[in-house]
């Protein structure tokens, strides 16, 4: 086989699947989501000078299990030689593939010219991308913005380079680095870019609701939606949103019981990955997503934030389950 072509390809009819988030997608909550129906998961974006030094937090980022499949890495970074020695570096873990993050608007990372400052420097970006399909035979997949800022969007000519350059598929967050998180971001463009290029092209940017994942696969064409911050408070998007394409109608609501039973399932995970203190600790930032709506949850979460031993916090959550369903009114259920 050609070391150039790809190691094997993805093809998933309307994909839906979970954003690289950092302090987000550990391998725990990678594991609930793709349990929950996300169809790629990839992992916190990863440093390439971090990986090419042997870091242990960027090396630890790089662990997963099978149960994940199919799942990416998702590696950044501003100098072509550390980005095709990180980019081989994360191939020995055999992922499915490998995605170049392009899109990250931080100070810290565009302003040094990785990420979204890679949008100021187009053959920059290029020669970055084409480097990394060149040293690995897994598919490659870039994931950026509309671009730098309103003035500057060249996304169309971006994707076409880019699909040029080898990539297998091009997901796009609908805003610019400018915008960061805010204001609506701008789909439009998606029909233009797929009218463009032959590769997948997904979509990316605010999308929380199951009823507005059907309405982009339809109002642009896309290949597939990416979900980010919408999957922290309800990682049930996945099944609610396959729910509502499969039989157009509002998906199932999600139960306390269910709520409460993922969210246990959950905290397991992250001890069962980390270590029970460093498990529950970082556990803590999931509590309000669980617990939203439910009535008095703000006291229970201050009493979890409390504990960084597993057995208190199992107790405080089913005491608080079997409250509420002793007097069910006022709960909530997810609808997404």
């Amino acid at each position: 086989m050609d070391s150039t072509m790809p190691e094997r390809t993805l093809t998933i009819d309307k994909a839906i699947v979970l954003a690289p988030m950092e302090d987000v997608t550990d391998l725990p909550f990678r594991v609930i989501c793709k349990r929950l129906g996300a169809d790629i998961v990839y992992t916190e974006f990863v440093n390439s000078e971090g990986l090419i030094r042997d870091s242990r937090k960027a090396k630890e980022k790089l662990q997963f299990s099978d149960e994940e499949r199919p799942f990416g890495i998702q590696i950044y970074g501003g100098e072509e030689s550390s980005m095709e020695a990180a980019a081989r570096i994360a191939e020995e873990q055999d992922p499915d593939l490998i995605d170049i993050n392009c899109g990250c608007w931080v100070k810290d990372v565009a302003l040094r010219g990785a990420g979204a400052g890679l949008l100021r420097d187009l053959p920059k970006m290029e020669r970055i991308v084409r480097t990394v399909v060149d040293s690995v035979r897994k598919p490659v997949t870039v994931k950026t913005r509309l671009g730098w800022d309103g003035e500057s969007i060249r996304i169309v000519d971006v994707a076409k380079m880019l699909e040029d350059a080898g990539i297998q598929a091009l997901t796009i967050h609908c805003r610019t680095r400018a915008q960061g998180h805010k204001g609506d971001p701008d789909f439009t463009w998606i029909p233009r870019v797929k009218e463009a290029v032959k590769i997948p092209v997904m979509v990316n940017g605010s999308i929380e609701m199951p009823e507005r994942i059907k309405d982009l696969f339809e109002e642009t064409g896309c290949d597939g939606i990416m979900i980010g911050r919408g999957a922290i408070d309800n990682p049930w998007i996945f099944r609610q949103a396959k729910e509502h394409l499969l039989r157009r109608q509002q998906p199932d609501p999600v139960s306390l019981e269910e709520r409460i039973r993922i969210l246990l399932e959950h905290l397991d995970l992250s001890v069962q990955w980390k270590g029970e203190r460093k498990g529950v600790v970082e556990f803590r930032k999931h509590y309000s997503g669980y617990l939203k709506g439910l009535p008095n949850s703000s006291k229970v979460r201050q009493d979890l934030m409390q504990y960084v031993d597993v057995a208190p916090v199992r107790d405080r959550i089913l005491q608080f389950a079997e409250s509420l369903s002793q007097d069910p009114v006022g709960i909530p259920t997810w609808h997404g």
